[in-house]
């Protein structure tokens, strides 16, 4: 299939026979996070969290608990006294029970209450980490985007550096004809071509590279040659929205609700509950029989163990806390130092651009002046084979700092989320 480049403002496309949709860096960052294998996480994510809800409400629901018990004891309860004509059964040594007991949770200081609220808010903070994870996505598809973007630019400039070489070929091949010209000189403009050629063969091996990688992220082929759409040069608001200060904030509401959990676990319980069973003896001690019973009622049950530990408890979640806030302003510190950092890289590029069109404009005239001094005879091939390059590298520069300012201002974006 023949290839050809083509540019057009604001636009670098690299076209072939069918054209090929267009690509935007956004649309590439969306499909490379949705073809990515930690998206799946996400499912993974919201189905243990059901889960764990699920779990938890059940702890609301009647709880059902059986037991049972064989033992054999050296004494057993006997009367004192003794009844004239009356005689009373002793116990049996070996006794047996068996008890089936219901409880329901009349009261449980909010126990229930605060797992549900650690399990969302451990959700949450599982959700957060994932955003982080797929955020460097972000700055690994702007790389591969921008790097595929200056290989077409250079490209572009390629062909413009064939097309001049190639009209000076004719030039001094038409001298030559005429007489006024020699072989060596021809032979220089052809090695020139030779070598722009080779450099074309270079970057169109990198450009396939970087589309060959942007494919794998996205998930779609990129046949060659592609359409790939320069993104604006829209600047950003400085507000930091990146994925990492909802995780600390996210974290800080998984301690406050760690807190919630430890002092509710240290309330008292009640509970209302029904036991029946069969036993030998049943609750009449003086039945030496198996016989049923049954027993209901409210229980009410209160552990002071946590409070022993309590208090080291909610002092490691303090500490945690704390850790979260040195975490979050050593982040948004070591931001502050990028963000700066890519400001004087702005403007740093956008100072050299003004002078581009410039430079430009001026080894333009220096060639068409070694193209006439050559034409003239005054001036050695090899001078003007060195002017043209000078202009083709001037041009080359530009286009590249053109990208290379684009890529400043979304590696900008990137820093702040934005």
């Amino acid at each position: 299939m023949k290839r050809r480049v083509i540019f057009i403002t604001g636009l670098i496309v690299c076209m072939a026979q069918p054209i090929m949709a267009q690509l935007t860096l956004e649309g590439c960052q969306v499909k490379a996070k949705a073809n990515y294998p930690l998206i799946k996480q996400y499912e993974l994510i919201r189905q243990t969290e059901e889960y764990s809800l699920s779990n938890a409400n059940k702890g609301y629901l009647p709880q059902f608990s059986v037991s049972g018990k064989v033992t054999y004891q050296s004494e057993v309860t006997k009367l004192p006294i003794k009844l004239p004509g009356i005689t009373v059964p002793g116990m049996s040594k070996d006794q047996y029970q068996a008890t089936a007991e219901v409880n329901q949770v009349l009261w449980d200081g909010g126990a229930i209450r605060s797992q549900k609220s650690v399990t969302k808010a451990s959700w949450a903070v599982d959700i957060q980490k994932n955003e982080v994870d797929l955020y460097a996505l972000t700055d690994r598809i702007n790389q591969l985007f921008f790097g595929a973007l200056s290989l077409n630019e250079q490209l572009v400039q390629n062909d413009l550096l064939q097309k001049e070489l190639q009209v000076n070929y004719d030039k001094i091949s038409a001298c030559l004809q005429n007489g006024i010209g020699n072989q060596a000189d021809l032979d220089a403009v052809r090695v020139e071509q030779l070598k722009a050629k080779q450099r074309r063969a270079e970057l169109t091996a990198a450009q396939k590279s970087f589309c060959d990688m942007l494919a794998a992220f996205i998930g779609e082929p990129i046949a060659k040659p592609n359409t790939l759409i320069k993104p604006d040069k829209s600047m950003v608001a400085e507000a930091n929205n990146r994925p990492e200060l909802k995780l600390f904030t996210a974290q800080n509401l998984l301690y406050d609700s760690q807190i919630s959990s430890i002092k509710s676990g240290n309330m008292p319980k009640i509970n209302l509950f029904v036991q029946g069973g069969v036993g030998r003896p049943g609750l009449n001690m003086l039945d030496n029989d198996f016989s049923p019973f049954y027993v209901g009622g409210v229980r009410l049950s209160w552990s002071f163990g946590g409070f022993y530990t309590q208090k080291n408890n909610l002092r490691k979640i303090e500490l945690g806390k704390k850790g979260v806030d040195v975490q979050r302003e050593t982040f948004l510190f070591n931001s502050q130092l990028k963000i700066l950092q890519e400001k004087n890289e702005i403007a740093k590029i956008g100072t050299v651009i003004t002078d581009d069109d410039e430079i430009i404009r001026l080894r333009t005239n220096i060639k068409k002046a070694s193209q006439a001094k050559v034409q003239n005879g005054t001036l050695p091939v090899s001078d003007l084979i060195r002017d043209i390059n000078a202009e083709s590298q001037a041009m080359q520069d530009k286009a590249i700092h053109e990208i290379q300012l684009l890529q400043a201002i979304y590696n900008l974006k990137e820093t702040v989320n934005n």
